[in-house]
């Protein structure tokens, strides 16, 4: 199934096509239609299956946009809305619709004045209420979407919620997103929803099978080292490396064309055309590493990436699903492989818990890994190289100089010397420091929190105080130079 078998707006269509789109997961085939229809749904997905296009495609394709406020979207944290905000303003961005962001710790006037220009809400309950309550906004949205209910119901929202549900007109239709169906979400499913429909996404349907993932455990200073290491390895031909943080999306991109790699990054402070060109380069071969935020991983449908690489586990499950879902595409087989460091084992089991992901513990390979994997490449391919007759004079021209043997061990020399591995033997956690580790997780102890503070500290997607999403243009932090990787004269990529 194709996006364009939903014969939504044209312009809706349009930035459908600008963000990447294709085909749409098995819950956004399923609710799309629904939606469409009018008829209120009740939608059990886990995080990560596309639910914010799920809901968002089909309420913009049903707006008016007459102006006023059509549609509110209640989800449990500032983070979660602006992401949101972001998606729904990429979607509706042909439709001039805006969004406004409404969650506390922010200026209430900033907010009041965002939402009286925007089209579309998305808020949390506590502080959308507080506006609610106080007359601050007055509405009357055709649509309301809870998203995440079940860990809004987790965090206390609930009394929030149905409280919300006394502002909302009798008219409207009301969609409602949840991992899991405790039966407080039920019993509130029935009060605030008319005749829903029910649909079920299984943990199975999430990620791509056709995925082979796998994650690798090292110290924080030995990322560099397990990148490195690991594309001696696997040689991909064709790969993303993605990144939690913007600056170290444009340092790892400068270091990895110190290396000798056709590299660039990907991230929002880019303006759209120098990030059109970067997007160019990767589909067109022209690069062969792309290095992003979780920005590249929403809109990027290029059909031939061999390999995905974590160089740092994302905070969430969702942005997981998305950043592997880039490799495996259009029937083909994909990796995913993530570089973890023990601080991050908590994310790790809880990526593993919310995908059904199997993800597979290896360890990094050694220099003699990476000789004999390269030994064997150039064993095959050998087997199968046709003898041209020019190489065949240049044989008879060198025995007047070595016998056979001597020449036959120099080129292999010269070859073996081309393809020197770089760095320390040994990088990174044994098989047996995995286990313990692993073992410490499931025991309840180890994996340190670091995770949550450093998301504190961060201030998760950046920015403070709620606005709407207008056509604005960054500067951009600092382009990255492409490279080539000539001096690394791999003999597998003759």
């Amino acid at each position: 199934m194709k996006f364009t078998d939903f014969n939504l707006k044209k312009d809706l269509e349009k930035a459908v096509n600008a963000a990447g789109f294709v085909e749409p997961s098995p819950i956004q085939q399923q609710a799309i239609p629904i939606v469409i229809e009018g008829r209120d749904i009740v939608a059990q997905a886990q995080t990560g299956t596309g639910k914010t296009a799920a809901f968002g495609l089909p309420v913009l394709h049903n707006m008016k946009c007459d102006g006023t406020v059509e549609a509110v979207v209640v989800v449990p944290t500032r983070e979660l809305a602006m992401q949101v905000s972001d998606e729904l303003f990429r979607f509706g961005k042909f439709l001039n619709i805006k969004t406004a962001t409404v969650y506390g710790g922010s200026s209430y006037s900033r907010q009041i004045k965002h939402v009286q220009s925007a089209s579309i809400i998305v808020a949390t309950p506590g502080r959308f209420l507080d506006l609610l309550k106080n007359k601050q906004i007055s509405i009357k949205p055709s649509f309301v979407v809870l998203d995440e209910a079940d860990e809004m119901m987790d965090m206390g929202f609930l009394e929030d919620i149905r409280s919300i549900f006394k502002f909302m007109p009798d008219e409207r239709q009301t969609l409602m997103f949840s991992a899991t169906m405790p039966e407080p979400i039920k019993k509130l499913a029935k009060t605030v929803l008319n005749n829903p429909e029910f649909i079920t996404i299984t943990k199975s349907e999430v990620t791509n099978t056709n995925i082979k993932q796998s994650f690798y455990v090292v110290e924080e200073y030995e990322r560099d080292d397990a990148l490195m290491r690991l594309f001696d390895y696997k040689d991909p031909s064709k790969s993303i490396v993605f990144c939690r943080m913007k600056r170290d999306v444009d340092r790892l991109a400068t270091y990895l064309v110190s290396q000798g790699f056709s590299a660039k990054g990907l991230h929002g402070d880019m303006e759209q055309r120098q990030r059109e060109e970067v997007i160019r380069a990767f589909k067109g071969n022209t690069l062969e590493v792309l290095v992003a935020t979780d920005v590249a991983a929403r809109g990027l449908d290029v059909s031939d990436v061999s390999h995905v690489f974590n160089y740092q586990l994302p905070f969430d499950s969702e942005p997981y699903v998305h950043r592997i879902g880039r490799t495996g595409r259009a029937g083909r087989s994909g990796v995913a492989v993530s570089i973890v460091t023990p601080s991050e084992f908590r994310s790790l089991k809880k990526i593993q818990k919310d995908v059904g992901a199997q993800m597979e513990s290896k360890v990094i390979p050694t220099i003699n890994d990476v000789r004999s994997k390269n030994q064997a490449t150039l064993v095959d391919k050998l087997k199968n190289q046709e003898i041209d007759e020019k190489v065949c004079d240049f044989i008879e021209a060198l025995k007047d100089d070595f016998d056979l043997s001597t020449i036959v061990y120099k080129l292999a020399s010269f070859i073996g010397e081309a393809e020197k591995v770089k760095g320390k033997d040994k990088i990174g956690k044994s098989k047996k420091d995995i286990e313990f580790l692993l073992s410490r997780v499931r025991e309840g102890g180890g994996g340190g929190n670091r995770n949550r503070s450093q998301r504190k500290r961060n201030g998760g997607r950046g920015g403070s105080g709620g606005g709407y999403r207008g056509n604005k243009s960054r500067s951009d932090s600092g382009a990255n130079r492409s490279g080539n990787r000539n001096d690394r004269n791999r003999y597998s990529k003759k």
